[in-house]
């Protein structure tokens, strides 16, 4: 009797079900300004736009009619034209005005609003060199493979910040959990790592790790013979370093149990101000300027060779 009242009691506990379609109320759109900018030669561009509800997948269009334009602490002022793809300063063949030391202030005027944000160019570290390192085949991967490694050494000087970016083969790593980013050589403030080697994983995150085909738990090898590494490491300011972090934290969800302890979805920190402190609106996005150094490797046979021998002296 007492199994039967137990069953009963499951039976209505999982028979209850009860679909929740709550009515959203429509999010207010808020300006977006999407300045990122380095003193790599050729254009420079800077992105305005409008953000979507909730339930809108489509990217969100450009916005026009805009005066958008940078100033320098010397009072020079470098002016972003309007075009299809946002708004530009120069072309392929322009030498970039940004140069480290120099603090920028950008400025944005739309629909009768202003916004502003400064941002000043920091030094930039060499990348020393990108290594591989063999792995044999194991429950991972169908075959053997090779983790690429980029080697660089933080500025000394407490408080230098960066973002990692890696192309594989000319294809950007674009994904939010490939967002690699270092505060001196390791993840965060406070590391006492000041001027040191970046540590093993920031090394590692240049790494692509998808999975052959949807729902396979196979992943593809990260690199192979022939195929191209491309790094660039961008100095960031300190506040850019918090925005990138909050962006992972925000997008980078995995999802079950863990997700009810996982902090709440929010608009990331900006350093976009609206010049009337009396408005309502607020822009988010963000503007920073790079200084960028960079290298090129790809993985030859020799290279290959090389890297398997040292795995099997390992051994």
């Amino acid at each position: 009797m007492k199994k039967i009242f137990i069953l009963l009691i499951a039976f209505a506990f999982f028979a209850c079900e009860n679909i929740i379609s709550p009515e959203l109320e429509p999010s207010l759109e808020q300006y977006v300004i999407d300045a990122w900018l380095n003193d790599m030669p050729g254009s420079q561009k800077i992105f305005l736009s409008k953000s979507n509800n909730y339930f809108i997948s489509e990217l969100p269009k450009l916005l026009s009619g805009a005066e958008v334009y940078l100033t320098d602490e010397d009072g020079n002022r470098y002016d972003f034209e309007e075009s299809a793809e946002g708004y530009v300063w120069g072309d392929s063949l322009s030498t970039s005005f940004l140069q480290v030391g120099t603090s920028y202030q950008l400025n944005v005027s739309i629909d009768g609003i202003r916004f502003s944000g400064t941002s000043e160019m920091n030094p930039v570290p060499p990348v020393d060199s990108i290594t591989f390192k063999y792995q044999e085949e194991d429950f991972t991967t169908a075959e053997d493979y090779y983790l690429a490694e980029v080697v660089a050494r933080d500025l000394v000087g407490v408080g230098n910040t960066y973002w990692i970016k890696a192309w594989k083969n000319g294809v950007y790593l674009n994904k939010a959990s490939e967002i690699n980013i270092a505060y001196d050589a390791g993840f965060s403030a406070g590391g006492n790592i000041d001027g040191q080697v970046f540590i093993q994983p920031i090394q590692e995150l240049i790494n692509p790790f998808d999975t052959e085909e949807a729902g396979e738990p196979l992943i593809e090898p990260p690199y192979s013979i022939g195929d191209t590494i491309y790094v660039e490491i961008h100095s960031i300011s300190e506040s850019a370093f918090y925005f990138l972090n909050e962006v992972k934290i925000q997008t980078v969800r995995s999802g079950g149990f863990g997700a009810l302890f996982a902090p709440p979805f929010s608009n990331v920190s900006t350093n976009l101000i609206n010049e009337n402190v009396n408005s309502a609106i607020h822009p988010v996005g963000f503007f920073n300027v790079s200084a960028i150094s960079s290298l090129e490797q790809v993985l030859t046979s020799e290279i290959a060779q090389k890297a398997q021998e040292e795995a099997e002296n390992k051994n």
